[in-house]
């Protein structure tokens, strides 16, 4: 189970990129008060934990009730989180103007667009799921749980206090470590589809 925890952790942490939530969190809380942008960073870390720990336990049936194989989806797992990792790399938005705009004018962010699309989105779903496919045992699925669960407690924390950390690095700060994750999380895409592609000839 602990093994299965520090892997599912090691793999969220870079698609979830907390960081890069934080900068898009500071831009659509400006103007509240600071009481209400601590509540929306609990409930966004929250909803996250829900989102994924669903996907997570319910993962094997889902594929079962689909009709979808392991292969399949690792490799199209793997096609979404570089493709993350592409758009990340290049620094494009995550959301259109059109969704900043709404985002902007919305006083509850925290389940969109903040924990969907932007934290636990297809990639952090397929990862999830894929994982929790992996390992079907009791013990480990409540491994893969408890690190979507760990996931959401380091959301929720960066986004609470670290508003004042996105001030300190400005654009070209959050920019960089944007990238070097986009990096990260291309190599992790890559390695979920050669996955699936080995698994699927192997049979």
């Amino acid at each position: 189970m602990v093994a299965v925890f520090l892997a599912a952790f090691a793999a969220l942490i870079p698609i979830t990129n907390p960081f890069a939530a934080l900068a898009a969190f500071a831009g659509m809380t400006v103007g509240m008060k600071p009481a209400d942008v601590h509540r929306q960073a609990w409930l966004t870390g929250a909803y996250v934990a829900a989102i994924l720990v669903v996907f997570a336990l319910a993962g094997t049936l889902l594929l079962s009730f689909l009709g979808i194989g392991l292969p399949a989806l690792q490799v199209a797992g793997g096609l979404v989180v570089m493709h993350s990792g592409f758009t990340m790399l290049s620094a494009k938005q995550t959301l259109s103007s059109g969704e900043r705009e709404g985002a902007a004018a919305m006083t509850d962010i925290s389940f969109s667009p903040m924990a969907l699309p932007l934290i636990a989105g297809p990639g952090a779903i397929g990862v999830v799921i894929a994982l929790s496919a992996r390992h079907p045992d009791l013990l480990s699925q409540l491994g893969v749980a408890l690190a979507c669960v760990a996931i959401a407690v380091v959301v929720a924390v960066t986004l609470r206090y670290g508003t004042a950390l996105v001030e300190k690095l400005g654009p070209v700060g959050i920019g960089a470590i944007t990238r070097v994750m986009g990096f990260l999380i291309l190599a992790i895409g890559v390695e979920i589809a050669l996955h699936g592609v080995m698994t699927f000839f192997a049979k």
